[in-house]
């Protein structure tokens, strides 16, 4: 398959040769791999959400080699956000914002395959109080942090705060420190990867360093400390394009510890309980006292007990 939109709006694909003779469900759970069950794909057939050369189809269609395949996922209903009762590590509260340390496994906000358990029901619960701007799917959400990665996440508590906070993200004012370990041994101490990142023509859900429709992505790294055959890294965004450092990483030889996509999956790697990456330091101007703020978290005990084991070595 070959989608070709951006992740939360339609994608299409043109089927190949391969695909030919494949039922359109089965054809779409492969491409949303654990994501959305058979069942529920087959209703979004049903209900119109896929049509082929601009027509519905049911879900025993058989594709044809030239076939133009568009799907547009159902939002999300506003009935199924609900205030949870999940704890939070809360580092910084006011009446404006709110900064937490996400724990690696939480999604931060609901999505196809993930309506509930997530950083938004939690600060839902929490705040009472969160801006609107990003709909009600998203409230208070101004950047996001990957399911995996666990770290600081600013959210906003009202339209002044949302707006201030979006344009510091825009203008690269916000501080975004992360700390990661990698496979290999990196030889500079210091460095810049400046790649543009677009959507993997293979995969929908993956990224990768590509001129066609990409975006500006600009990552810092110093190296921290090395071993025979993991580094350890501090990373910088400048920019904050979706999945940056992971597919940033991939791309210069040295690939996140532990990363479920994009990482290493064969040959010899030490075990790890998940992906390597923390985001340890966020710092942005506060958007009514106008005062800078630094906020930092140390590494989840399974990242830093990773490293012991790699000193003892």
């Amino acid at each position: 398959m070959i989608p070709s939109t951006d992740e939360a709006e339609a994608f299409a694909w043109v089927v190949g040769a391969d695909e030919a003779g494949t039922r359109i469900d089965k054809a779409m759970v492969e491409a949303f791999s654990e994501d959305v069950s058979r069942s529920q794909l087959q209703d979004w057939i049903r209900d119109g959400h896929v049509v082929v050369n601009g027509a519905s189809v049911k879900p025993n269609y058989k594709l044809s080699a030239g076939d133009e395949v568009v799907v547009r996922p159902p939002a999300p209903a506003a009935t199924e956000l609900v205030p949870e009762n999940i704890p939070l590590d809360v580092v910084y509260e006011d009446g404006d914002v709110i900064v937490v340390n996400k724990p690696r496994g939480m999604v931060v906000h609901p999505a196809v395959g993930h309506p509930s358990g997530t950083l938004v029901n939690a600060l839902m619960y929490h705040c009472k109080d969160l801006s609107g701007i990003n709909g009600e799917i998203r409230p208070g959400i101004v950047h996001r942090i990957d399911k995996d990665t666990s770290g600081l996440l600013m959210a906003a508590k009202n339209d002044l705060a949302h707006v201030s906070l979006a344009e510091q993200l825009k203008e690269h004012s916000v501080t975004r420190r992360y700390i990661a370990v990698v496979h290999g041994v990196l030889e500079h101490d210091e460095g810049t990867v400046d790649a543009p990142i677009g959507r993997d023509p293979q995969d929908r859900k993956l990224f990768m360093v590509t001129e066609k429709g990409a975006k500006h992505a600009v990552t810092h790294f110093a190296v921290t400390e090395r071993f025979a055959d993991y580094t350890v890294l501090e990373l910088m965004l400048e920019t904050g394009r979706t999945h940056q450092i992971r597919v940033h990483m991939k791309f210069i030889g040295h690939p996140l510890v532990g990363d479920p996509v994009y990482g290493r999956s064969k040959g010899r790697t030490m075990r790890v309980p998940g992906q390597a990456l923390h985001a340890a330091a966020l710092g942005f101007t506060h958007p009514r006292t106008g005062e800078r703020l630094m906020f930092e978290a140390p590494l989840p005990a399974e990242m830093q007990e990773f490293i012991e084991q790699l000193r003892m070595l």
